[in-house]
């Protein structure tokens, strides 16, 4: 590890050299890639750094203690001091130098679709989709709603929006997958608690030129808008709908003002559709025992429980009972999505030291 460390710090060193170049600048593009990839070494950098520290402390402390056998108790504190501050460098370095997901810091496109249950599955879409929107307003997080279709009661049958901020893919990529609630819904005059589900989809969102698009694939429709946008869209056939004939695969998007608009953004979907679909098939080819225990998700995996009634929110994934759901279901998901990612952390982590 020490000789990777090394070479990290060494690179970073000549990144900064670059940078201090008269002409760095005359090339914006070549600047800021140069610039990113010195910012995401910098944290590895100053952990390696610490580490070197806390050793020449050890080192020092016991030189100390051969010289000065009257100060042995204070070296021998100050050896123990260094020698947890490196054991801690250590773990943390273990961690810092796991492989990055390349979308990581990617825009996400969220998919909430109302599952069983009706009716109630609808309101408890709309719950959901409340949920990410308030998250994402305590995160200073941009949303933009493609496609938005309501029921008669002010649930939602579908719900496709993008999440842009920086992050964004990082903290959300563990929400796909089946939410369930177990609460007594407003329609039910008898008190009784019902069991509904929805179903979230979270994708990196992509560009175009990131995945191969053959136009004779797509067929395209257009239709009157029948969301929210005023009368203006609903007299157009602005909305969109593509149909990627090789997978099946149909996007829509009628939230923007022309059908131009609206069938880009459809492409950037099917984009990130068929990035996803291509992504399943590679982690599918991998041995049960070798699949992340956390995962991004799967659309048909119950991945977590909404119980009112007892005022809990349950995470099956990592066995995580959280009593604050009316916190949670206000956009307070922090807590959920840290556990989720030290869990992934911590299982890549076993498996990378298996493999070594």
């Amino acid at each position: 590890m020490l000789d990777k460390l090394q070479a990290v710090e060494n690179k970073y060193e000549e990144l900064a050299m670059r940078a201090e170049q008269p002409d760095f600048y005359a090339d914006p593009k070549a600047a800021a890639k140069l610039l990113k990839e010195q910012k995401e070494l910098e944290p590895i950098v100053a952990a390696f750094r610490a580490l070197k520290r806390a050793r020449q402390d050890m080192q020092d402390a016991l030189e100390l203690m051969d010289a000065e056998p009257e100060m042995k108790a204070m070296c021998q504190e100050e050896y123990a001091d260094a020698k947890n501050r490196a054991e801690q460098l250590q773990q943390e370095l273990k961690l810092l130098l796991l492989p990055k997901d390349p979308n990581d810091s990617r825009n996400v496109i969220m998919e909430i679709r109302g599952g069983v249950g009706g009716e109630e599955s609808a309101l408890f879409a709309h719950s959901l989709f409340r949920m990410y929107h308030m998250y994402a307003d305590s995160r200073g997080w941009k949303i933009e709603l493609l496609n938005y279709n309501e029921t008669e009661l002010g649930g939602v049958k579908e719900a496709d929006f993008v999440i842009q901020g920086e992050g964004a893919y990082s903290r959300l990529k563990f929400e796909s997958g089946v939410h369930r609630v177990q609460r007594v819904p407003e329609t039910e005059s008898g008190g009784r608690i019902h069991t509904s589900t929805a179903t979230v989809a979270v994708l990196p969102e992509m560009e175009t030129v990131d995945v191969e698009i053959r136009p004779e694939d797509i067929e395209m429709q257009v239709y009157r808008s029948s969301g929210a946008g005023g009368q203006h869209i609903n007299k157009t056939s602005s909305a969109v709908r593509l149909i990627h004939k090789p997978s099946g695969i149909v996007v829509s998007c009628q939230e923007e003002r022309s059908q131009f608009q609206n069938r880009e953004r459809c492409m950037q979907m099917l984009a990130s559709k068929l990035y996803e679909q291509e992504q399943e098939r590679i982690t599918s080819e991998y041995s049960a025992d070798r699949r992340s225990k956390v995962g991004t998700g799967m659309r048909n995996e119950r991945i977590r429980t909404y119980n009112f009634p007892q005022g809990r929110v349950t995470d099956h994934r990592i066995s995580l009972t959280l009593y604050k759901i009316d916190a949670i279901m206000d956009g307070d998901l922090d807590e959920l999505i840290d556990a989720l990612a030290s869990a992934d952390q911590a299982d890549r982590l076993q498996r990378n030291e298996r493999d070594e």
